[in-house]
């Protein structure tokens, strides 16, 4: 996984199907836990000014 960190926005030779798969599902892991993070942060900030007026 450190690795993984380290070559992120790399270009990486990529041999075998393989490596491609594992290479594109830690990249896709990554944008899931962006979108899970940043998602419930996007909503407070958009539903904030409905607390306001109650």
């Amino acid at each position: 996984m450190p690795d993984l960190i380290t070559t992120v926005g790399e270009f990486k030779s990529v041999y075998t199907l393989v490596d491609f798969y594992q290479y594109i599902k830690g990249v896709e892991y990554l944008i899931c836990v962006a979108f899970f993070v940043g998602f419930p942060m996007f909503y407070r900030y958009i539903h904030k000014s409905d607390e306001i007026h109650k």
